[in-house]
């Protein structure tokens, strides 16, 4: 009886978007190249607002690069979807350019995915600050769009994102490039993601994000506004839900606060307190106003212990 071999692992395309990061960049890319994987892997580089460098580019048919230019919407949103519009794997990954990957990271979740026959795998992380690190792993119990709405569990962050590519061009769809300054565009594919179908999590921190190193983009508390405010009509959830509601005004009245509109942080505040009392954003800002706390120092304690405001 002649043995049928086994089907070739899928080929999985990572995309990176960067710009002016050279030295993390490469980290990033060796980290992809220097998988475990017994796949193809095709890693795409896109350079957003910079003329692209082919220096790195790659052409071994099991471990290549290829490099592009973004040819959408400038920002980070377009620059994943020229990559993504770009690539060939049968599965689709993303990881930032100040990011690095474990060894075992797509290897676990390949796995996982047909294992569980889902279309989308996270992992845990570590998060890098302040020379500290700090393990983040999601339950898939917080990965359903009540919990992402109430939480915004920023342990599936978008460099551990496995997707199967017919269900993010299809089912999902691409990166929202109408958000204003591309704030919370991963977050907002998350909850699309977990609107589609269930979201299979490895429980183990696979990859390394590095905080405070200069932002893709620099922190623009108006955009946060306005990108907070784009996402609540986009999605009834974050407005419906008194949980998700104060989080997301908690989040508005903080960068209000940060940029020194007072009262309309207060305002807000009190409507996050009103919506769920239990919202500790609420309080925080109205120490805000009242000039006992800055928002640098609430964010850099924050990011001390891997979390976010």
């Amino acid at each position: 009886m002649t043995d049928i071999p086994s089907p070739a692992p899928p080929t999985v395309s990572v995309v990176v978007a960067t710009r002016d990061r050279p030295v993390l960049l490469a980290k990033a890319v060796e980290s992809i190249m220097g998988q475990d994987y017994g796949g193809d892997i095709e890693c795409v580089i896109v350079y957003d607002r910079v003329p692209p460098d082919a220096s790195m580019e790659r052409s071994d048919p099991h471990r290549s690069v290829v490099v592009v230019g973004n040819d959408r919407s400038p920002g980070l949103a377009g620059a994943r979807n020229s990559g993504a519009l770009r690539s060939r794997g049968a599965l689709l990954a993303f990881c930032d350019d100040d990011d690095e990957w474990l060894p075992g990271k797509l290897s676990a979740q390949v796995a996982l995915l047909e294992s569980r026959r889902a279309d989308v795998a996270v992992s845990g992380i570590y998060v890098l600050f302040d020379g500290r690190s700090t393990a983040r792993v999601a339950d898939e119990s917080s990965l359903t769009v009540l919990e992402l709405a109430r939480r915004r569990v920023m342990e599936a962050h978008p460099s551990t994102v496995l997707v199967r590519r017919e269900a993010f061009f299809d089912r999902i769809g691409l990166v929202d490039e109408r958000i204003p300054g591309g704030y919370g565009e991963d977050y907002d594919w998350m909850l699309r993601a977990a609107a589609a179908g269930p979201i299979a999590a490895v429980q183990e921190p696979l990859v390394r994000v590095l905080w405070g190193a200069q932002s893709f983009f620099q922190r623009d508390w108006r955009m946060v506004v306005d990108g907070l405010e784009y996402l609540a009509g986009k999605h009834e959830i974050l407005r419906a839900d008194p949980r998700a509601s104060a989080k997301l005004t908690g989040r508005q009245a903080f960068a209000l606060a940060a940029l020194g509109e007072r009262r309309q942080a207060r305002r807000l505040a009190w409507r996050t307190f009103r919506s769920n009392w239990r919202q500790p954003r609420s309080y925080l800002v109205l120490l805000m106003t009242a000039g006992l706390l800055r928002p640098d120092f609430l964010l850099r304690t924050a990011h001390s212990r891997g979390r976010g405001i």
